[in-house]
Order: C-alpha cells, then sequence, then structure tokens
C-alpha cells in the first residue's frame, strides 16, 4: 500500500512594496521628516532657535536621500521574502539607518565641538531611533494600504479590459463566410486566404493572450487582413491611403485600430454607391502619439449604428492609458473622422497594457 503524498507547503505570498526609485516616494519622506521636525521644534517647552531648526531640516532631508537610494538598491533582494517580512525588512533598515548616521553625527560633532546635536549623545540617538520606528510604521502602513489600493484598482482595471474585448464581435463574419462558400468553387486559393485571415482576426478578437500589449505592426497586420476580406466584397470601391510615421514597435492594445476601419467601411464606404477612401494616419506628437481614421460620409442616410465600436475603443484607451487617452469623432469637410491620441508609455499606469 503505497503512502499518500501530502502536498508541500505553499508560501505565503510576498506583500508588494512600493517603488522605492520613484520621486513620490522620496517626496513622501522628506515631507514627513520636515513636518516632524517642525511640529517638534513648535511643541512647547522646546528651546530650539531657528539655526536648530534649519540643521533639524538638512539632518532629515538628508537621511530621507540615503533611505531612498539604500531602499531604490536593496527593494528586489527584501520583495523575495514572503508574506510581510518585506515591509518588516524595510522598517529595520529605517531604524538601523537613522540610529547609526545619528550616532555617527553625534560623535562627529563632539569631537570637533560643533554644537550641531544635543548635550547628550545617547538621548539623541535613542530619540532618531523612536520616532523613526514610530513614523516609519505608520508611513509604511500607508505604503501597504496604497499598494493593496492599486491592486484592485488594477485587477478592476484588466477585469474590464478583457469585459470589453470579449465583446468585440466582427460584424463581417457571415458575409465573410458568404464569400468563402462562393470562392471555394471559383478561386480555391483565395476562399483559403480568406479563412486564414477570419482565423487571425478571431484569434485577436477573442483574445488569445491579453495579459500582454500588442505593437502598431502587429494592429496594422489584422487590419491588412480585414481589408483583405472586405475587398473581396467591395471590390475596387474600397481604396485604403496610409500615412503612418510612427515606429511599428510602438505598444499598442490589440484591436484598437481595426473596429475602427471597420466602422470607416460600414457606415462610409458601404453604403456608397461609387465606394470611398479610407484614410489611417498616425503621427508623434508632444507628449504621445495620434491616430486618424476618416472616411467619406455616406451619400445617403443610413440606419444609424449603435456606436458599439467607437465606445468601445474609448472605455478601452482610458482604461489602458488613462484620463489624458482621447477617443474624438467628428464630421467636416464631407468625412466622418475619429482622431485618438495616446499618452506616452511613462504617463500610463502599470497596470496598463
Amino acid at each position: 500500500m503505497s503512502a499518500i503524498e501530502q502536498p508541500a507547503p505553499t508560501r505565503p505570498a510576498s506583500a508588494p512594496l512600493p517603488d522605492f526609485c520613484s520621486l513620490p516616494v522620496l517626496f513622501a519622506l522628506v515631507v514627513v521628516g520636515a513636518l516632524t521636525v517642525t511640529l517638534m521644534w513648535l511643541a512647547p517647552g522646546n528651546d530650539g532657535d531657528l539655526r536648530d531648526f534649519c540643521i533639524a531640516v538638512l539632518f532629515t532631508s538628508w537621511l530621507s536621500i540615503l533611505l531612498t537610494v539604500a531602499l531604490c538598491k536593496l527593494r528586489p533582494w527584501m520583495q523575495r521574502l514572503s508574506w510581510m517580512w518585506p515591509y518588516a525588512a524595510v522598517w529595520l533598515l529605517l531604524v538601523l539607518t537613522v540610529g547609526v548616521s545619528a550616532a555617527a553625527l553625534s560623535w562627529v560633532d563632539h569631537n570637533l565641538e560643533l554644537g550641531l546635536s544635543p548635550p547628550s549623545r545617547f538621548r539623541f540617538v535613542r530619540d532618531c531611533t523612536l520616532a523613526t520606528g514610530l513614523l516609519g510604521a505608520g508611513l509604511l502602513r500607508y505604503f501597504y494600504v496604497v499598494a493593496q489600493w492599486q491592486g484592485r484598482v488594477a485587477a478592476t482595471a484588466r477585469a474590464q479590459v478583457d469585459a470589453l474585448q470579449a465583446r468585440i464581435r466582427p460584424h463581417f463574419l457571415f458575409n465573410s463566410m458568404n464569400a468563402v462558400a462562393t470562392l471555394i468553387r471559383v478561386d480555391p486559393d483565395a476562399a483559403e486566404r480568406t479563412v486564414e485571415n477570419l482565423a487571425e482576426l478571431f484569434r485577436a478578437a477573442l483574445g488569445s493572450d491579453t495579459s500582454t500589449p500588442g505593437t502598431l505592426g502587429e494592429e496594422l497586420a489584422l487590419v491588412d487582413r480585414y481589408l483583405e476580406i472586405e475587398t473581396l466584397r467591395l471590390g475596387d470601391r474600397l481604396r485604403v491611403e496610409r500615412d503612418i510615421d510612427v515606429p511599428s514597435d510602438l505598444p499598442l492594445p490589440r484591436l484598437l485600430l481595426q473596429p475602427l476601419v471597420e466602422n470607416a467601411i460600414r457606415h462610409g464606404v458601404q453604403p456608397n454607391r461609387g465606394g470611398g477612401t479610407i484614410r489611417l494616419a498616425a503621427r508623434t506628437v508632444k507628449g504621445g502619439v495620434t491616430f486618424t481614421i476618416d472616411n467619406p460620409l455616406a451619400d445617403t442616410p443610413t440606419t444609424p449604428g449603435t456606436g458599439h465600436g467607437l465606445r468601445n475603443v474609448r472605455e478601452r484607451v482610458r482604461l489602458h492609458f488613462g484620463e489624458r487617452a482621447t477617443a474624438d469623432a467628428t464630421a467636416r469637410d464631407g468625412r466622418f473622422v475619429v482622431t485618438l491620441f495616446l499618452p506616452e508609455t511613462a504617463h500610463a499606469r502599470p497596470d496598463r497594457r
């Protein structure tokens, strides 16, 4: 009788640490240190003058910079610890660094007789260490709550993006399948290419890998596949002009441009007896990039769409790039123009893809 294997104990997940290399963390440490010194200087019974206050502010500011550099360098090592031990390691580093720095400053001051620290070296080191322990615990609690909140926001954003991605269903499915059925006897090679194009489009639409961003080059390849399918239906009525001046490796959410091109064909080219030209342009501008997709307005009034495609794109760019991203649509000079502005990656949230 074989022994039943016991499952290996799972290691508790590591609590995520904030990015100590960022300016907001340095700013928080400097502000907390300066506020603490200010409150102590304004407390009743304090007989320190303005000189002592300035020295204390300079000391805490120097400590803040030193701690930020140390935490930035040691963060990868501390993040390997399990459960809440990363925060415990940060707290110990804060207390030890301040204690050693206070002791060194007091020793140098007493030997050189500069009068920068209180007469009692032990009391000075003790007070600095206790204050750092209390303030450090409160500050780390704040960082922990912010990290938990950011994690929930990121999870919500990912769920919303996945839901929007799952709702993308090309409206040309039935027309494309009818075209394939017709081409099987007339042009089997074209029918095979159409099936392959449909497979690639649905691989992207159904979310084969929505956890990682695509690129502009991949998105344009999908647009080409879609246009090849639509050309089977519309022939010479469909014309496309491109003016792309953006690197092809630009990170881009999957299926961002294809729904806009689809709308342009459905509402601009298809209703017109003579067809029309779709213009697709991309430019690098200050603070980001812009994409423009425009199509001719229909000759006759058409059944208005639900606006699902544009609304879907607008919500997705907001979730990926934040409130600075925009998706505007307007009619001018006989054409319907959709303009996307996507801010630089450096301004995007960490959860954006």
